[in-house]
């Protein structure tokens, strides 16, 4: 046995020191020192010696396993600097070669005319509010003068969640002027834009998810000269010094005196073009001077402050901006389109 100790730490020494990598050294680890290995084989056979020889040869048996496993770790640290020198030999990066610049993306053409938007009215002074898009009928309709049986709350224009009618997704951004004006005291300034939707059928022009940006002013004096004032100001500065535009008389539950704003045609100059549909003009956005019954319900005396509040849709802007034909092509994602902006 004790021949047979000394051939197997001769050998193994020798293998271990000739291993050329780490798995050829794993795979002699376990042909003397694993579980079926020739050590253990060795091993096996102490039940036939003496009780005078064992403890002799158990001692034995020990060093040699020891000495093995003392030799498979230093073999395996020199393959693994071995190893480490080969790969920093083949990895070696050329710090004077010039870098490969990430691709990188950009702002989606609306969200550019929301920032737009955001930046012109916090520039005047007003505040940015976020809401939920779920919402109540009470702040969507009620808390806006929109009684029951307006045409705005029929089953087929709005999405409703429950049978009664009240709990809802927004349909616009005013209920966060109702929440405004719960949570504050006038002076009030503030813009609403977010997600909205509606029962449209997708077309050029319609979509049944889309943004607006809504905003209010309430204050002591307020009159409609304010409202046309800072609205031409606005699409002045969204597209440029002498920017024409115009008020219409209109109708909204919201506001009294109503009306829309249009700027003219871009394109045609006010003559008339497909793009304005001959009329010279594009309609922008609906406006108004806020009912006193909305600012009663607040809790705000009509007798004692006034304000003006408007709503515009972000994907109009963003076309009429971007001079954008079809409003489908904004939510498609195409990148062959976004990467012309």
């Amino acid at each position: 046995m004790k021949e047979q100790l000394a051939k197997i730490r001769a050998e193994a020494l020798s293998a271990f020191e000739s291993a050329m990598d780490a798995a050829g050294l794993d795979a002699l680890r376990i042909k003397y020192l694993g579980k079926k290995g020739e050590l253990t084989a060795v091993l096996k056979q102490m039940g036939k010696l003496t009780a005078e020889e064992r403890p002799a040869m158990g001692q034995l048996a020990n060093d040699v396993r020891a000495a093995l496993e003392q030799a498979v770790g230093t073999a395996a640290r020199k393959l693994e600097e071995a190893a480490l020198e080969r790969r920093l030999q083949t990895e070696t990066v050329d710090v004077t070669m010039p870098g490969a610049a990430p691709r990188q993306g950009h702002r989606h053409p609306m969200y550019i005319a929301l920032d737009q938007i955001k930046e012109i009215f916090i520039g005047m002074g007003f505040e940015v509010l976020d809401g939920p898009e779920i919402e109540l009928a009470e702040l969507n309709f009620d808390r806006l003068n929109a009684e029951e049986g307006h045409p705005s709350r029929d089953w087929s224009d709005t999405f409703y969640f429950d049978a009664d009618s009240r709990v809802m997704l927004r349909s616009q951004t005013s209920p966060m002027q109702v929440r405004a004006m719960d949570s504050r005291r006038p002076p009030i300034r503030i813009i609403a834009p977010g997600r909205v939707f509606r029962k449209d059928e997708v077309d050029a022009t319609h979509s049944p998810m889309f943004h607006q940006v809504e905003g209010m002013v309430i204050d002591k004096g307020v009159t409609m000269a304010d409202l046309k004032g800072t609205l031409s100001l606005v699409m002045e500065k969204l597209y440029g010094e002498g920017t024409v535009t115009r008020f219409r008389p209109h109708h909204f539950p919201f506001t009294e005196p109503s009306c829309e704003m249009d700027v003219q045609c871009h394109k045609c100059g006010g003559v008339g073009c497909p793009t304005c549909k001959g009329e010279g003009w594009i309609e922008i956005l609906g406006a108004g001077m806020i009912h006193p019954r909305v600012l009663e319900m607040a809790g705000i005396d009509p007798e004692v402050y006034s304000g003006w509040a408007f709503g515009m849709g972000l994907e109009r802007l963003a076309m009429r901006q971007f001079k954008i034909a079809d409003l489908r092509l904004i939510f498609e994602n195409d990148i062959r389109f976004l990467e012309q902006f």
